[in-house]
């Protein structure tokens, strides 16, 4: 098996008007999602939320606010998963909710150093 990071991009502004019971429902798709993986034996670690701020270093030693807030889709989290092929973590991750609200999920190998 190997292991691939998911990376879940999402239009923040479409999840800062969820009401609570919005957002305690899509928590739970979540949850049995992951769960899902999981029970399959392959979640690696079940990655984290990211907060919307942070910091850009750049050449030079420039710092700078970032991300990007005129971006639309922003980096909402990761996940680890364990798949014997890139095709076959792409169909793990074709059960994501974050597609049920227009985001997107990148699936990428990792090379371990």
């Amino acid at each position: 098996m190997k292991d691939f990071l998911f990376v879940y991009r999402v239009d923040a502004s479409i999840m800062a008007n969820r009401s609570p019971e919005e957002m305690q429902a899509n928590t739970q798709r979540w949850m049995d999602w992951i769960g899902s993986i999981a029970a399959q034996n392959k979640l690696g670690d079940r990655g984290n939320r990211l907060y919307p701020t942070g910091k850009v270093v750049k050449p030079n030693q420039v710092v700078t606010d970032g991300p990007y807030t005129e971006l639309k889709e922003s980096l909402g989290g990761y996940s680890i998963v364990k798949a014997a092929s890139l095709d076959e973590a792409a169909e793990l991750a074709k059960g994501c909710p974050v597609l049920e609200v227009g985001g997107n999920v990148e699936v990428r190998e990792i090379n371990a150093m």
